[in-house]
């Protein structure tokens, strides 16, 4: 990706921040681009190239009136679109080609010992991220706004493992995700850490088409544990991979869009931006 994809993340995020804070008083271009120290035409080229459309349709996506249309329109065939056999659009295209492979007890109770960890470091639409790989496939995927922390968190996951430095085939798979270089899908495989609970609320997950939403308690009607909203959210919560398993589309009943792991904001700009790529 371009060296800069990360940097104009950064500035983004702050516009949309500064959008959605001040959209009552209809702030221009100008003062936006002021914002976060652009010239207004440097940030409406860099935003529409990001994103695809102009900032102030963007922060429209992310008003409270939009979140509960999603849900209302989208509630009664949220799941069904993603298990259709047929590729009709990029957002099904993902929920069929990545699949889960839990770890064995005893990978998940040692902290992965006898496991070697291939990681490495790429830049996102959203900003860098961490990604990390075993032989059988993704292990973790996380927001790096710090590399050294990020490491650590990951360390802390798997305190027992191998680590090399090292972006593998498996790793450069998964990450065409966040480029729509779709052409000739490989089927990314994930190979995750996780109570038997926690696989199927992931997998659930995997079935929420791009730029559609979905709430903790329809998640929990999907997984047949109607009763289990809070635990599904404690699921959602420890999701290890981020993106690829899309617990930023998950929001609360009234519209919030609520916490994210890696940033309230960034869970925002990624509800926006797929809303965008979709909506074209």
């Amino acid at each position: 990706m371009h060296p800069q994809t990360d940097f104009n993340f950064q500035r983004i995020a702050k516009a949309i921040d500064f959008l959605q804070r001040e959209y009552r008083q209809q702030p221009s271009l100008e003062a936006v681009a002021d914002h976060i120290g652009m010239s207004a035409f440097h940030f409406q080229r860099v935003f529409t190239e990001w994103a695809g459309i102009s900032p102030k349709k963007f922060v429209q996506y992310l008003t409270l009136a939009h979140a509960k249309s999603m849900l209302k329109e989208k509630r009664a065939t949220l799941f069904d679109a993603a298990d259709a056999a047929g590729l009709s659009g990029t957002g099904r295209l993902h929920d069929l080609f990545v699949r889960i492979e839990g770890m064995t007890p005893g990978e998940y109770k040692n902290g992965g010992e006898a496991l070697t960890l291939h990681y490495s470091f790429a830049e996102s639409p959203f900003g860098k991220v961490l990604i990390a790989s075993t032989a059988i496939g993704i292990c973790n995927l996380s927001f790096a706004d710090d590399e050294t922390t990020a490491l650590t968190e990951l360390k802390k996951q798997f305190p027992h493992a191998q680590y090399r430095l090292l972006a593998d085939l498996i790793q450069q798979n998964a990450l065409h995700l966040f480029t729509r270089d779709w052409s000739r899908p490989e089927e990314v495989k994930l190979h995750l850490k996780g109570t038997p609970f926690q696989l199927k609320v992931w997998e659930a997950l995997l079935k929420i088409p791009m730029g559609q939403l979905t709430t903790y308690g329809a998640l929990a009607h999907r997984i047949a544990q109607p009763n289990a909203s809070r635990a599904v959210g404690g699921a959602v919560g420890d999701n290890p991979v981020a993106f690829l398993i899309p617990c930023h589309r998950v929001i609360q009943s009234t519209g919030v869009f609520g916490h994210y792991h890696w940033s309230p904001l960034r869970k925002q700009v990624m509800i926006g931006w797929e809303a965008a790529q979709v909506a074209f």
